[in-house]
């Protein structure tokens, strides 16, 4: 009997996933462990790892595709079983064919209903037992009924994605009175439920102005991980409030530090000591001070994490990805400085776990690895905020009304305002800026 492989959880709130790349092809052999495929949803990109060893003897589940957790993506002929490789198109006996989920909705949901996007009123209790939870809280906010939708997951099962999309296509085919411009439309949606969450929200038709596209230029598709980080990054934007301040920080003691210690810590440790660790640390420390910029959104309430476990914005060849160090709080600098190293050397590689991209509370992004002295970041939501570390540059300060060249450095935060204010935010980078400005020569890494 061959192994079926199910779509994996990918994060504590994710109910689906994307399949991203096929890493192996039907009939190809399959050590155990070994990368099969790689999954995208809207919180992480990961490689899944074959559960057992043998050959890929049917793949359910096309690239581009979005499929709930737990449902079947492919089976592996186990070593050793008398069994082939089937075609893709051959269904396994006593189920549905996948490649008919449209036809199969339509069997099965014949009912008269509402129209999508109808203003009858959905309540997600009503839609509880056949729907996932992210799916029923959408359609409820929405006034959408997903029985009039045809689903694009497995066996027709109606994803998310197909909700934004019957949305976005109700919003262009209604157009307003009056208005002959192509220009981008904002619509008003009001939620259905009474919970705070449900007032009226301006949501942003998702349609920006066509490119202009000449003889001699160039069209590259968009890489499955593009597309991902695309959306993510829009849908932070569009739903999360960003603030936004910046401080700037002496860094004169600890970039002393540094340079008293590489030396020895490269001959020791085996990896280079950069100022990563550090901010990293500083940021650990006053997020337990101020335990609200270690908590996410949650629609109606807030979930304080009782964890501390730091993202870090990582630059890759395949785009951005963020890789966690989990229990950041119990680690020492030499601690932060292994783990990050790991992480990014990982990352680069393609050899990160599926645990190694969730979990995350609170991201911090190394920007001025590149050189710059100050961005504004996009938040990881549901995280409420992310921290740059910018260049550190010599100019010239005034202290104790002396001008001297010191080593300045600017930290830039991102928060959503709907969990912190200000003054929170303010807190929190000010006490960042005061545990990296008490570094020292005196200051222990271990």
């Amino acid at each position: 009997m061959a192994e079926v492989v199910l779509m994996p959880q990918l994060g504590e709130s994710v109910t689906e996933g994307t399949i991203g790349q096929w890493l192996k092809k039907v009939g190809d052999a399959v050590e155990k462990y070994e990368s099969l495929l790689e999954v995208m949803t809207d919180k992480v990109n990961a490689e899944v790892p074959a559960p057992v060893g043998g050959t890929l003897s049917k793949i359910l589940v096309e690239e581009g595709q979005t499929v709930e957790v737990g449902a079947p993506i492919c089976e592996i002929a186990v070593s050793g079983e008398q069994e082939s490789a089937a075609p893709q198109t051959q269904d396994r006996p006593g189920e549905e064919p996948l490649a008919e989920p449209q036809e199969k909705a339509a069997t099965t949901e014949s009912k008269q209903m509402p129209e999508a996007g109808s203003e009858a009123s959905i309540s997600e209790e009503s839609l509880r037992g056949r729907y996932s939870p992210a799916v029923r809280r959408l359609a409820s906010e929405n006034h959408v009924n997903p029985d009039t939708i045809s689903g694009t997951g497995a066996k027709g099962r109606v994803t998310r994605r197909d909700i934004l999309k019957a949305l976005s296509e109700k919003r262009q085919s209604v157009p307003e009175p009056g208005d002959i411009s192509p220009e981008p439309k904002t619509e008003k949606i009001q939620a259905v439920s009474p919970t705070p969450r449900a007032t009226a929200i301006e949501t942003p038709v998702m349609q920006g102005a066509p490119a202009v596209v000449d003889p001699e230029d160039e069209m590259v598709p968009l890489a499955s991980v593009r597309k991902v980080i695309a959306e993510r990054m829009v849908r932070s934007k569009t739903t999360v409030p960003h603030a936004w301040l910046m401080m700037e920080v002496d860094v004169s003691g600890l970039v002393a530090l540094r340079d008293q210690l590489k030396d020895e810590f490269k001959a020791k440790e085996g990896i280079s000591l950069t100022y990563v660790p550090f901010m990293l640390r500083a940021a650990v420390q006053a997020l337990k001070a101020v335990p609200e910029m270690n908590a996410q959104w949650n629609g109606d309430s807030l979930v304080m994490k009782k964890r501390i476990n730091i993202g870090m914005a990582t630059a890759t060849e395949r785009g951005l990805i963020v890789p966690v160090i989990k229990n950041a709080d119990d680690k020492s600098i030499v601690g932060l400085a292994r783990s990050s190293q790991d992480l990014v050397k990982r990352a680069r590689t393609g050899r990160l776990t599926m645990d190694d991209l969730s979990g995350g509370t609170f991201t911090v992004d190394n920007t001025g690895a590149i050189g710059t002295v100050l961005t504004y970041p996009i938040i990881n939501a549901p995280e409420v905020g992310i921290i740059t570390m910018e260049a550190i540059v010599k100019r010239p300060v005034v202290v104790q009304d002396m001008v001297a060249i010191r080593s300045m450095m600017n930290i830039c935060i991102s928060f959503d305002h709907r969990v912190v204010d200000g003054a929170e935010a303010g807190k929190f980078v000010r006490l960042v800026k005061e545990n990296l400005e008490a570094i020292g020569p005196s200051t222990s890494i271990y």
